[in-house]
This record gives C-alpha cells, structure tokens and sequence, in this order.
C-alpha cells in the first residue's frame, strides 16, 4: 500500500533518510527519527547503492488522470461562487446534477452524478442543506419574542 503524502513529500523523506545515512546513523535511528519502519530505510540504501540516487526520486503517483485539470477546477469553484441563478438555475441551490450538467455545459466532460460531491470535497467545499423559512416569517416579531419571552 502506498503511503500518505504527494510523491515529492514521498521523495524528501527518502532523500533525508539517505542524508541521515551518510552522516553515519544506523538505519534503526534513521526509522525511529522519521517515523517509518526500518525496513523501508534499509529497501531504499540497497536500491540507492544498485541503482544510483535517480532511484529515490518521486515517480508520478498512478491512476487515471483528472478530468479537470486545476485551472478548470479553480473556474469551476469560481462558477459555484457566484449562485446557481448566475448560471441560469431558478432556485439558488447548487445540487450534484447540476454541478454534472454545468461541467459537460461548460466543457463538454461527464462525471456520473455520484462523483460530483467527491469533486467538490476534494475542492475544499462540503454538502449544506438550505435552512427552510416560511416565506411569511416576520424577523422583527421573532426579534421581540425572543427578547419578551
């Protein structure tokens, strides 16, 4: 399994074990310093010692690729921003069909419905329900019975 963090955090951390190496620290010390088994450290000297420092490098991490790459990404955050009635939706409420709809509008690319709240996450935005008013609420009433009362 592959472990947490970008491949460059990945890389660093491979290439600061190997530093600790070369200072003369046991692989032991050099696990216990930065939290990895010790096991790892001593995978990564003998692949290092084989094949050269290029094999500590950060590969880039697998599987299919986004379908929107981030300038995409921020247009479509930027989008979500201004209302769903900007976009020509009558309630302002964004919902996950919608957000579909809007990407294959805007750059003619699918997502099945049931990706969009992964998309958006991933975006840094989180499911809301709207609180429901009645249309006829009276703040300025509500105000005063709650100061009264």
């Amino acid at each position: 399994m592959r472990p947490p963090g970008s491949p460059e955090a990945l890389e660093r951390r491979r290439m600061r074990a190997l530093t600790l190496l070369k200072e003369g620290l046991p692989p032991v010390e050099v696990a216990r310093q930065l939290r990895i088994d010790r096991r790892s450290v001593r995978r990564w000297r003998a692949r290092y010692r084989r094949r050269g420092p290029s094999s500590l490098l950060a590969r880039p991490a697998p599987g299919r690729p986004p379908k929107l790459n981030t300038a995409r990404k921020r247009k479509l955050e930027r989008t979500l921003g201004r209302g769903a009635r900007a976009a020509g939706y009558p309630p302002d409420l964004w919902t996950c069909p919608r957000v579909a709809e809007l990407i294959r509008r805007l750059w003619r690319v699918r997502y099945h419905v049931d990706h969009i709240g992964r998309l958006l996450r991933s975006m840094g935005w989180s499911p809301q329900k709207p609180e429901r008013r009645a249309r006829e609420r009276d703040e300025e009433a509500i105000r005063r019975w709650v100061k009264q009362t």
